[in-house]
C-alpha cells in the first residue's frame, strides 16, 4: 500500500506556483505540469488553501502562495492534504486469529515498531522546508537547460 498521491501533487503544485511568478496558476494550468485532472488539482488546492498555504482567486483567477517557502514544511503539506491520519501510516489486516500467538499479539507488538517509523518519517518531513525542494528543482531545471 501507498501512501495517498496527494501529498506529491501538493507538494508539486506548491512548487510550480512558487516558481512561476509570471503564470496564471489555474487549476487547468496546474494539472497540465502534474499530468492529472483539473478536478484534482481544485481538491487538492482546497485542502492546500484550508491549511492557510494558498489563497485561490474565485473563477478562473489561479492560486498564489501566502506564506514564504521557508516558512511551509513538507510536514505541513503532508498534514495540509491529510494523507493519513496521525498515528494512521500502517494499518493492520482484518481479523487476525486470535488462536493464534502471532495472529494474537501482532498488532500490540509490531504497532510500537510502526508508530516510531511513522514519527520518524514525520521527523525528516519536518525539517525539510519548501525552500529546500525549490532550490533542489531549479537546480536541476538549470542542469538541463545547459
Amino acid at each position: 500500500m501507498k501512501i495517498s498521491s496527494r501529498f506529491t501533487i501538493a507538494v508539486h503544485t506548491l512548487s510550480l506556483i512558487s516558481m512561476s511568478k509570471d503564470a496564471h496558476c489555474t487549476s487547468e494550468w496546474i494539472a497540465g505540469s502534474v499530468n492529472t485532472n483539473p478536478v484534482i488539482i481544485r481538491n487538492v488546492l482546497g485542502k492546500l488553501k484550508r491549511a492557510g498555504l494558498v489563497k485561490v482567486r474565485a473563477g478562473a483567477g489561479g492560486a498564489y502562495l501566502i506564506k514564504e517557502l521557508e516558512e511551509i514544511s513538507l510536514l505541513d503539506i503532508y498534514r495540509a492534504v491529510e494523507v493519513v491520519e496521525e498515528g494512521e501510516l500502517f494499518h493492520f489486516h482484518d481479523a487476525p486469529n486470535p488462536e493464534c500467538p502471532v495472529g494474537a499479539n501482532i498488532e500490540t507488538v509490531l504497532n510500537i515498531i510502526l508508530l516510531r517509523a511513522q514519527d520518524a518519517m514525520e521527523k525528516v518531513l519536518k525539517e525539510v522546508r519548501l525552500s529546500d525542494l525549490v532550490s533542489g528543482l531549479a537546480a536541476e531545471a538549470q542542469k538541463k537547460t545547459n
